[in-house]
């Protein structure tokens, strides 16, 4: 079927010709590997960087030899069989697809909230850049090929790869053009205020690393269908590709089946851990160093084995109103009388109810109402109520600045909803907003029938325990919270999954009083929302603007969010002590890139670092946001020595409780 022309090793003109989809594929792969080392929201290390560039490259590939597989089977069908005609009915093809590509993305707008159409607009855009880099190449291809034909190289010019080198072509190109439209636009695309970019030759090297065991494990796994395959086709009915089929689907049961098997045993040790009960101080802790005003001490009717690792550690770090006659050896005295300077004027009460305290959730809100009224909740002058994150963490540096703005005179309570780690508990948002809306409703009821003076009513949640505590009111908008009797709301670090979050900052909806929410970088900008309205919103988010937690989402394959687009936040450095302002002007929307890169910048976000406000990183923020929003006031000498005592604890507890195995949420 071959035959030596000139040197080069020419196709016999019936034959019909090689598939290019592979090439295609490495040309985009080329053309979209530049882009992965752009700057994001988080330094990324080499592994890091790695895995973005090997995941995005061969993500992209996968998916271009499957669209120019498409534009090649049309082509064949447009030339019904002729051979000779077919590589130039391909390479007509792949231009026809371009523009063809670009009318379907106009007439499709982009739209946050319909996946349909994103992955429309992706099939459009797939088969558009496809089509462009195949034709590219097959140009390429083609001179290449005249020109060793003139030169009578013998087919030693042909047979160079050209895949890559165009690919790399393409992508400088493209900036080029991208640098040039962004400097019209008044813009320099200058990486000022990036972030650092990773080292480049180890990441190189981890990304070759990650498409290499990818593609291993991919040709094992033909390998292996194609002779189980023969073997059963000699033995039984059917042909060897239906067989082949049956060994794809084989080797994906047994994959779904091993990940299955290897995810339960994971959970299974996260929520043992979790679960375990370790003592920092002695083993009669909790009637020893809890005060009965707290859910596990003296006389509680919560069990302390029942609470939960991260339920008996935010028992422990209640603050106390007065000093302690016989304290702990190492722990200064950081009571509220002293820190604050004037008496307090009640002990601080913390109701918490952990998973195992009761085997329903319907159990568990009867315990939390029956341990609020031992306690005395509802006799306070400010009742939170409080979504912990996945865990059952509650930030400590919050519960003690509200209990030192209060002077003690404030009740939190917090229902536990999960024994893993907030991105292992997705799944459970739906359970834990079911179980905050019967526990507030049933609270709010009891203080609607009580008589004389009832408590303030707050909302306070970070990270998932925001989306749980926003899912509340889900399609109520602020209406909702006005409804139930909540007051004011703190929200920190809230996941781009909540989706009363974009409701209520999104497009105009006649249940959301838009003067009474804002989102914030830090304290400086609550300021100027303030001056601007005249009043302090109720309700109020408090988002890092390079907190990678609020900006990830699966609709990053498909949507150039609006965070990315012209009305990017100005990036500028932020106060002094503060996370920096805006986003920064290199970035930008890239398919399928911009998702890993945040899923990387998800998970660095949320590496354990010093006391500060930086990513999802808030407790240095907690203190005058907890004043302001709440409506707690302090003098700024108050303010001061409230934040330089929130340091020293931080400081003690990481050192009681470096001893509990795995106390990161």
């Amino acid at each position: 079927m071959r035959r030596q022309l000139s040197g080069r090793t020419r196709r016999d003109p019936g034959a019909p010709p090689p598939s290019r989809a592979p090439d295609v594929g490495l040309v985009v792969a080329a053309a979209t590997a530049p882009g992965t080392f752009a700057p994001s929201l988080s330094a990324r290390s080499a592994v890091d960087q790695g895995l973005v560039t090997g995941l995005t490259t061969g993500l992209h590939y996968l998916l271009s030899v499957g669209a120019q597989e498409v534009l090649e089977g049309t082509a064949r069908f447009l030339t019904a069989g002729t051979a000779s005609r077919s590589v130039v009915r391909t390479l007509a093809v792949d231009a026809a697809a371009v523009p063809l590509g670009l009318a379907a993305l106009r007439l499709l707008p982009p739209r946050a909230d319909d996946p349909v159409r994103g992955l429309l607009r992706q099939a459009a855009w797939r088969l558009g850049a496809t089509g462009l880099n195949g034709a590219v190449l097959g140009a390429a291809q083609r001179g290449a090929e005249a020109l060793d034909d003139r030169l009578r190289f013998g087919g030693r010019l042909a047979a160079v790869p050209l895949a890559v080198p165009v690919g790399l072509g393409v992508a400088y190109v493209l900036d080029r053009v991208r640098a040039g439209r962004e400097a019209d636009a008044g813009g320099d695309g200058s990486a000022d205020g990036a972030t650092p970019a990773a080292p480049r030759l180890g990441s190189v090297g981890v990304a070759v690393g990650v498409v290499g065991g990818l593609a291993a494990v991919a040709y094992g796994e033909h390998a292996l269908a194609g002779l189980a395959a023969r073997r059963l086709a000699a033995v039984l009915p059917g042909s060897v590709p239906f067989w082949r089929l049956v060994g794809h689907a084989g080797a994906l049961a047994a994959l779904e089946a091993g990940a299955a098997w290897v995810w339960q045993r994971a959970m299974r040790k996260i929520e043992a851990t979790t679960s375990a009960e370790v003592a920092v101080f002695e083993a009669d802790e909790a009637q020893r160093w809890v005060p009965p005003t707290v859910s596990g001490g003296p006389g509680s009717l919560v069990s302390w084995d029942g609470m939960g690792r991260d339920g008996r550690l935010h028992a422990l770090a209640v603050v106390r109103a007065r000093p302690l006659a016989d304290p702990p050896p190492g722990v200064p005295d950081l009571s509220i009388e002293t820190v604050m300077g004037e008496p307090a004027r009640a002990e601080p009460v913390q109701v918490y109810v952990g998973l195992d305290n009761g085997a329903t959730p319907r159990e568990r809100v009867e315990l939390a109402l029956a341990e609020l009224e031992r306690t005395g909740a509802l006799d306070r002058s400010l009742l939170v109520l409080v979504s912990p994150t996945g865990t059952g963490y509650v930030n400590y540096v919050a519960t003690a600045a509200l209990q030192y703005l209060a002077l003690g005179d404030v009740a939190t309570v917090a229902l536990q909803y999960s024994k893993r780690p907030s991105p292992l508990s997705l799944g459970m948002v739906r359970g834990a907003r079911e179980q905050n809306r019967m526990l507030w409703l049933r609270v709010l009821r009891e203080l609607r029938d009580r008589p004389g003076p009832r408590p303030r009513v707050a909302v306070f949640g970070e990270s998932l325990g925001a989306h749980t505590s926003q899912d509340v009111f889900l399609h109520w908008g602020t209406l909702g919270l006005d409804a139930m009797g909540i007051d004011r709301a703190l929200w920190i670090g809230t996941p781009h999954g909540s989706g009363w979050m974009r409701q209520v900052t999104g497009s105009d909806r006649l249940d959301v009083e838009r003067d009474a929410v804002a989102v914030v970088n830090d304290s400086a900008q609550l300021a100027d929302v303030v001056a601007a309205r005249g009043s302090t919103p109720r309700f109020v988010l408090l988002s890092h603007d390079n907190d990678g937690v609020t900006k990830f989402g699966p609709d990053l394959l498909w949507y150039p969010p609006d965070w990315l687009g012209p009305s990017r936040p100005r990036h500028e450095p932020g106060p002094a002590g503060s996370s920096p302002r805006g986003i920064p002007p290199a970035m930008r929307w890239r398919p399928v890139t911009s998702f890993f890169q945040g899923l990387i910048d998800m998970k660095n976000a949320q590496v354990a670092g010093p006391f500060g406000a930086f990513q999802h990183d808030y407790r240095a923020d907690l203190p005058r946001f907890l004043s302001e929003v709440i409506g707690l006031p302090a003098t700024p000498e108050q303010l001061t020595r409230i934040e330089e005592t929130l340091r020293v604890r931080e400081s003690v507890r990481e050192k009681l409780f470096a001893v509990v195995p795995g106390a990161v949420d």
